[in-house]
């Protein structure tokens, strides 16, 4: 078998088995219910941390799940650039391309976890408040609508622009590293422009329900496609349409429930 069907063998059994995780974690999540709140939103126990539960093993536990379901997402549009860095990787002789490959990847989804590592004490934080404060809990409702308003606004901004144009031409200025600290490094600064990139349609994620299968499923093939299809730019555009759209809906939704 050569090296390039080998790779795409494996990338696509680690998308399968996170898929796979994912879908279980979800279904797991699923089963132990939610917390209604005031204002009419449900609040998952994912931001809850267990009795008796440190915050290091909570957070651990998040961010394994994270970890799992950002493989999950972004991998289908990440596996060009690791090809393209493996095939690169292969035309100076390097006898360790698949190993150094593995690298890049820990390195991009290693610029994941610590997001992750981030995102959770902030999302426990405001569960917490929520649940002390009523008043501060219906308003939650519309913050979310706002919320994925202004992600979709932000599909339109220069800032996007630029750092989604760094991950989908890369490949085209791809210099192969020749040790492991350099792949790390590569896939660190590809994981960093990656995730600015994607802050917009993770946010999105994260209101709308980080365990809900129908939303992490919509993402993932948001971002595939904008990193992906050609005029990635307006692909943006047209997806932030569809976002902002969305989040005028809520808040309307919001308001007449209120």
């Amino acid at each position: 078998m050569d090296s390039r069907r080998f790779f795409l063998g494996v990338s696509a059994i680690v998308f399968a088995a996170s898929a796979a995780m994912t879908i279980v974690t979800c279904a797991s999540m699923s089963a132990m219910g939610v917390m209604e709140m005031p204002g009419g939103w449900t609040m998952s126990h994912m931001w809850m941390r267990m009795p008796g539960q440190t915050w290091f093993g909570a957070t651990a536990s998040f961010v394994g799940m994270w970890v799992v379901m950002m493989v999950a997402m972004m991998l289908p549009s990440l596996t060009p650039t690791l090809l393209c860095y493996h095939e690169s990787v292969r035309t100076t002789g390097e006898p360790r391309r698949g190993w150094l490959t593995a690298v890049v990847g820990v390195g991009y989804f290693g610029v994941w976890a610590v997001l992750g590592a981030i995102v959770f004490p902030v999302g426990v934080a405001l569960a917490e408040v929520a649940m002390r404060e009523p008043g501060l809990s219906r308003i939650v409702p519309i913050s979310v609508g706002a919320a994925v308003l202004i992600a979709g606004v932000l599909q339109h901004t220069p800032w996007k622009a630029r750092h989604l144009a760094f991950c989908r031409d890369e490949v085209d200025r791809l210099t192969p590293p020749a040790d492991v600290d350099s792949a790390l490094s590569y896939g660190m600064r590809l994981g960093l422009h990656c995730s600015q990139s994607c802050a917009g349609l993770t946010a999105v994620a994260l209101v709308l329900g980080v365990m809900d299968l129908r939303v992490m499923a919509a993402v993932a093939v948001a971002i595939t496609t904008e990193r992906l299809a050609p005029a990635g730019t307006r692909v943006a555009q047209a997806i932030g349409v569809v976002i902002v759209g969305t989040g005028v809906l809520l808040c309307a939704g919001a308001i007449g429930t209120g």
